[in-house]
């Protein structure tokens, strides 16, 4: 399609400064928006993150506009990071989608960015199903998040990690998503780690089929 070779450079009125951010563009009558959130500013993570790339292109590939956006302090986004207001850089991402498509949002994240994203779009009736990717149960470094909202979270939910992942044990994925409320689905891809390095085609693989079949693309 040509449509989505396009990607648009733009900048986003964050809640302390300009938020970086590129738009890949989706067809005239896509049925959806969508985010993407990158992992941890602290250590690398950018919206060029490689697993941001690819659920980028899985999203893409159903003729969606993504925007992926840098959190305040990556990247050319103004602001330094402190790990408390990234949950309104996402907000703002989100609004900033509805009023340049004004359709229904697919949100993902991986790592950090699903850790503080997803906060918003649970909460965000714009947003009708939501992606986690290498959840980080475990800390990441001096920081540890907390995933008990979920419980509150009704949506289509598709969480997705390695099963050597240095941040989440198979099984302490499994005992954080076994009580929460349908639809969801955990996919644990074989040998890979928290990056999905070398396996990254799976990922965007899971991520599509899951699309096609719970969003009824």
């Amino acid at each position: 399609m040509d449509a989505q070779a396009s990607i648009r450079s733009l900048f986003l009125d964050g809640p302390v400064g300009r938020l970086e951010a590129l738009l890949n563009a989706g067809v005239p009558d896509a049925a959806y928006a969508a985010l993407v959130c990158h992992p941890h500013p602290l250590y690398g993570g950018t919206l060029h993150n490689k697993v941001v790339f690819h659920a980028m292109k899985a999203l893409n590939s159903f003729g969606f506009p993504v925007l992926r956006f840098n959190f305040r302090g990556a990247g050319l986004s103004q602001g330094e990071h402190h790990g408390q207001g990234e949950v309104e850089d996402a907000r703002v991402a989100l609004d900033w989608l509805d009023h340049e498509f004004h359709r229904p949002v697919i949100f993902a994240g991986f790592s950090f960015g699903a850790a503080v994203g997803l906060p918003a779009a649970c909460s965000d009736q714009r947003v009708k199903a939501v992606i986690g990717l290498g959840l980080p149960v475990s800390p990441i470094g001096d920081r540890s998040y907390e995933f008990r909202f979920l419980e509150g979270c009704a949506k289509p939910k598709l969480f997705v990690s390695g099963e050597r992942d240095q941040f989440a044990t198979p099984a302490q994925l499994k005992s954080l998503i076994g009580p929460l409320p349908e639809p969801k689905k955990l996919v644990l891809i074989a040998g890979a780690d928290h990056f999905f390095e070398g396996r990254l085609r799976e990922m965007r693989e899971t991520i599509e089929q899951w699309v096609g079949d719970a969003v009824n693309i």
